[in-house]
């Protein structure tokens, strides 16, 4: 049998969630996903790529199975696939928060209410579902169907005719205190005769809904994610909308029937709490940062590889020898030398960023461009599988530089903006600075060095060693060129470039 085809036998699926079609068979059940299906936790804050989306995936197609969610509707407040929906709210001038808090209660009502109704038919709602009905039309929010695009849509649309008026008999603005309805008529953009807003109090709405959702049973999960996409390139929008959404899930937390559960990014999360956050404790008790711990992430890559039904009876070996399966595949060490680490330390090493977080993304696509390069060599060389390791040593080097220039093209120079030059200014550098060489290498003194340090180091670019030396992690460095060894020298020293390298 030729190595090639047991190197093609190997199928770790996609590291991104949504393109995964096998992820319900190696899903690691850990702890983040125990506290949100026993509602011990609404706002779930992870790096990107520490499995967001894989927790709302694996939540919305079990949730029927599990005991504790007997009574409970996950719903999806946003669109699983194509433009995220929210992105309408970058376009025009950003709203007051106050405003956004509003838009927020009005989708979530409307979402819950059209949802709730659609389920049954008109014949059989109960009174409260009548109440429900009746306050939907009121206040315009009533749907044609009860998909978060068109309800998003319809709330966006209404919003903008209530704010930009073509002539009235009084003032027409959009407040924190409660949702439009139907009273004086006006005229709005384009020729067609609207009617005025006064509001609805937003608890009254939502008290109405979940006597509704109490009469026959049933809370709902509103769940949002894909927030990060939203606002990219809007950053003016994002704070304002992102605060008024956390505030919002605040103000709906007294309905025993409605949840908001929340998947943010962790960058995400900090931006949008920046400054202080009145009642931050009270988002934060309900709150689980996702972090994978070395165990977790090796359980995670066995799941995968033992799901290889082909690959495991080319090798051999049993799917339940875990230990076997990581013998066939890795070498015991990367680099020679007896204080050199295991191979399983040098790959966590390497996937980490400067705040030590370790995504399973990194992981997987790792070993997946070991086994890429692995591949390419057979195709040329065609050799007999004979028992030899399937990714050496040279495949993971190879993997690691492949890695880190994706993460440096796809999460550091795609996600952070303006401030993309600053992670440029490091190209072709060294790896480890003081203040002073980051003052040489960025042109920044005084306070603007120590708020853009304090940036790279937020965005997981940098890692402090000590007091005042900072390091590039390596997951980055192949990526931008960089290269072992200081980017100063302490008084006396001469510069070292061939220094062991840490790891």
């Amino acid at each position: 049998m030729l190595t090639l085809d047991v190197l093609k036998a190997i199928r770790l699926g996609s590291s991104v969630a949504e393109f995964d079609e096998y992820l319900d068979d190696y899903f690691v059940e850990t702890d983040t996903f125990t506290r949100l299906v026993s509602d011990r936790t609404d706002t779930i804050s992870g790096d990107k790529g520490t499995g967001k989306t894989a927790l709302f995936r694996i939540l919305r197609k079990r949730y029927t199975t599990i005991d504790s969610l007997g009574t409970v509707e996950v719903v999806p407040a946003f669109n699983i696939e194509g433009t995220p929906v929210f992105q309408r709210l970058s376009e025009g001038d950003p709203l007051e928060e106050g405003q956004y808090q509003t838009l927020w209660k009005s989708y979530f009502f409307s979402l819950g209410a059209n949802w709730l109704l659609g389920l049954w038919d008109e014949a059989d709602w109960t009174e409260p579902m009548r109440e429900l009905s009746d306050l939907l039309e009121r206040t315009g929010l009533s749907t044609a169907d009860d998909s978060p695009s068109t309800v998003f849509s319809s709330i966006v649309n209404l919003f903008r005719r209530l704010l930009h008026p073509r002539s009235a008999e009084m003032a027409v603005t959009i407040g924190p205190h409660g949702m439009p309805v139907v009273v004086p008529r006006v005229e709005f953009e384009p020729e067609t005769t609207e009617v005025a807003p006064t509001y609805v109090p937003h608890d009254e709405a939502f008290e109405c809904l979940n006597r509704a959702l109490d009469g026959v049973d049933l809370s709902l999960w509103l769940v949002m994610d894909r927030l990060d996409e939203a606002f990219a390139g809007t950053p003016a929008a994002e704070i304002p909308a992102l605060r008024a959404l956390l505030r919002t899930y605040l103000d709906l937390l007294p309905y025993q029937h409605v949840r908001v559960k929340l998947f943010l990014r962790k960058d995400l999360f900090r931006r949008v709490i920046e400054g202080g956050f009145v009642n931050l404790t009270h988002v934060n008790a309900k709150r689980v940062d996702i972090i994978w711990d070395d165990a977790e992430l090796w359980h995670m890559l066995y799941l995968r590889l033992r799901e290889s039904q082909e690959f495991l009876s080319a090798i051999g070996i049993d799917r339940d020898d875990a230990d076997a399966i990581f013998a066939k595949v890795f070498p015991p060490k990367v680099d020679p030398g007896t204080r050199k680490p295991t191979t399983y330390r040098w790959i966590m090493g390497r996937i980490r960023d400067g705040n030590d977080a370790k995504p399973p993304r990194n992981l997987i696509d790792l070993v997946q461009k070991s086994l890429d390069w692995a591949i390419r060599r057979e195709e040329r060389e065609r050799s007999e599988y004979t028992d030899q390791l399937l990714l050496p040593a040279e495949a993971l080097k190879a993997g690691l530089s492949a890695l880190s220039k994706q993460r440096v093209e796809d999460t550091l120079l795609a996600e952070i903006g303006d401030e993309a030059y600053l992670i440029e200014r490091f190209r072709s550098g060294k790896a480890e600075h003081n203040l002073q060489s980051l003052s040489d290498y960025l042109g920044l003194e005084g306070d603007e060095l120590n708020e853009a340090v304090r940036f790279l180091r937020d965005v997981g670019f940098l890692e402090s060693v000590g007091t005042s030396i900072f390091k590039v992690p390596m997951l980055y460095r192949d990526g931008l060129g960089i290269t072992q060894g200081r980017a100063f020298t302490s008084p006396g020293e001469v510069a070292n470039d061939d220094e062991e390298e840490e790891d």
